[in-house]
């Protein structure tokens, strides 16, 4: 699994993709219509998915922590309180996973930068609630 994906696993993601939801069609206009014993189901009604409130999740977790955590600002400090490697090797991982800049990834405080940004926008499009003072 990788790194994100227990990222969203410890914080209670619903790990099913919104795309994998959505029904596909191969029918065009053109095509003859299937006859009643070859017709497809009905699609099925769109699924909501709940929105995770990631910071009230976080604050939880950091309250139970007799070390205090920056996670609003330090990567570190995030997987750290998820419990999660937090090596610089998993950071460089995780960042390469996101897709970090070449650049960055050659300065280890740009990249834990960058990385921190990356994380809590992804949580946000899977459905985190992040405020916008943290994105």
């Amino acid at each position: 699994m990788s790194l994100f994906g227990k990222i969203l696993d410890k914080l209670g993601f619903d790990r099913k993709s919104p795309a994998a939801a959505r029904p596909t069609t191969t029918a065009t206009a053109s095509a003859p219509p299937a006859s009643p014993r070859t017709a497809a189901a009905p699609p099925p009604a769109s699924i909501a998915v709940p929105e995770v409130d990631v910071v009230a999740k976080l604050e939880g977790m950091a309250a139970t922590q007799s070390q205090k955590l920056n996670w609003k600002t330090s990567i570190v400090d995030l997987l750290k309180l998820l419990g999660l490697d937090s090596t610089l090797e998993a950071r460089k991982d995780l960042a390469a996973e996101l897709g970090c800049p070449q650049e960055k990834m050659a300065d280890s405080a740009q990249m834990n930068m960058w990385l921190h940004k990356a994380v809590l926008q992804r949580l946000a499009q899977n459905g985190g609630n992040i405020p916008k003072e943290l994105l």
